[in-house]
């Protein structure tokens, strides 16, 4: 279908979504971060997070989907929220800008989950794989002050792990949903499951200060409510390969969001390892022939 006068060729919007996506999520380390800056637990300002944007968008993108179009959005936001655990368990341990290139592994765990379900990686996937192995490597084995924590590196890979089943899952399940639908139901199962986790240790509570709202309605504006339905944009139109190779821009402008917000150090081992990583997350999107 030609595109209307006037409007941007669908992969001029496409690269425009990907690239507002890579942005708007890029905050949500430093969102995390000032978080627990202004007193907020992680599961407490999840919990609101994505329960304030359910509370925006169901009643306007929610209605008429029967419980079988529900179902595969639901089992979408829990594999999501999985992800979102695992980041904000590696922010209360290391820094912003590590978590951010941990969690890129996701290209890499893509084509080994492929190749589980038995699609054969050709040899630039395999590279790509050996990529992002060397950069986490460097990430991981010259750590800094705020990067030695076992556990935090291994909740970063974990994230970038349910980041790729989370990107797999939406590719086959949410093809023709609104994308608005689709952040509303991930946004439901996310509310409820980190309500349910502050609440059982003690931590959920109404914010108090003005400090804790803003942080509060940053990360549900910008890193959902602008993020999730640019990402789910940018996929429709180009596919979730291309789609997914633009949002590798994500931890660079996390590590530069990190220097200039933080004051984190922009360490030669974590910039290295992440060319590594990033390298291989463009690799991991080649076709093969």
């Amino acid at each position: 279908m030609t595109a209307a006068p006037g409007a941007a060729p669908p992969v001029r919007a496409g690269v425009g979504l990907a690239l507002v996506a890579a942005l708007s999520f890029s905050t949500l380390g430093i969102w995390g971060k000032l978080a627990g800056q202004v007193g907020l637990d992680s599961f407490n300002v999840l919990a609101w997070r994505f329960g304030l944007v359910a509370l925006v968008l169901l009643p306007l993108a929610g209605r008429g989907l029967t419980w079988r179009q529900r179902a595969p959005l639901l089992g979408v936001g829990l594999i999501y929220a999985l992800a979102t655990t695992c980041y904000f368990g590696a922010l209360d341990r290391i820094t912003a800008g590590a978590t951010g290139l941990l969690l890129y592994l996701a290209p890499a765990f893509v084509i080994l989950f492929a190749w589980l379900a038995g699609r054969r990686p050709d040899a630039a996937r395999l590279g790509a794989v050996a990529l992002a192995a060397l950069g986490l490597g460097l990430v991981v084995g010259i750590p800094g002050a705020g990067d030695r924590d076992p556990l935090g590196l291994a909740l970063g890979a974990g994230a970038g792990a349910f980041y790729a089943a989370y990107l797999l899952a939406s590719e086959r399940w949410l093809g023709g949903v609104p994308a608005l639908a689709s952040t509303g139901h991930m946004a439901l199962v996310g509310g409820l499951y980190f309500a349910a986790l502050a609440a059982g240790r003690g931590t959920l509570h109404v914010p108090g200060t003005a400090a804790q709202w803003g942080v509060i309605l940053g990360m549900g504006v910008v890193a959902t409510l602008i993020a999730v339905p640019a990402l789910y944009g940018a996929v429709a139109r180009l596919g979730a390969a291309r789609a997914s190779l633009l949002g590798t821009l994500e931890p660079l402008f996390t590590v530069l969001l990190a220097f200039v917000v933080l004051a984190e150090p922009l360490r030669p081992a974590v910039l290295l390892g992440g060319a590594f990583i990033l390298t291989g997350a463009v690799l991991a999107q080649r076709r093969g022939s």
